[in-house]
């Protein structure tokens, strides 16, 4: 089992990420919101983001520390998606709570949030 997070999977294009805002579709497990994207022509099975609003954590540490919990859970729990679908997609993670959680509520919302996404996908045509 790969439970790396290489560059080539990170998502950093601003084209893409406006596409992503524009288009995408949404999934929500509170404290997780998921937009994603069906996308074509990338390198990358899925290329995932993370977000932390400025404007409800206004100090960058507690920021890093959400994005870092988000990352680290989205790697360990990657797998769910990579198994059950053939299709390119670009994810962004979006931490919508008001208070940090410890990482094993992120970690099980994660889940939560991917195995839904994959119910999402598998009822699609």
């Amino acid at each position: 089992m790969d439970f790396d997070y290489p560059k080539k999977e990170k998502l950093k294009s601003k084209i893409r990420i406006t596409q992503l805002f524009a288009e995408g579709k949404t999934l929500t497990v509170f404290p997780i919101r998921l937009i994603y994207l069906k996308i074509d022509n990338q390198e990358a099975f899925i290329k995932a983001g993370v977000a932390v609003p400025k404007k409800r954590f206004k100090s960058a540490v507690s920021r890093n520390h959400l994005k870092r919990l988000l990352r680290e859970s989205y790697r360990l729990n990657k797998a769910l998606v990579f198994n059950n679908t053939e299709d390119k997609f670009a994810f962004l993670f979006l931490y919508l709570g008001k208070e940090t959680l410890p990482f094993e509520v992120v970690q099980h919302k994660m889940t939560l949030l991917l195995k839904k996404f994959n119910a999402h996908i598998s009822e699609r045509p």
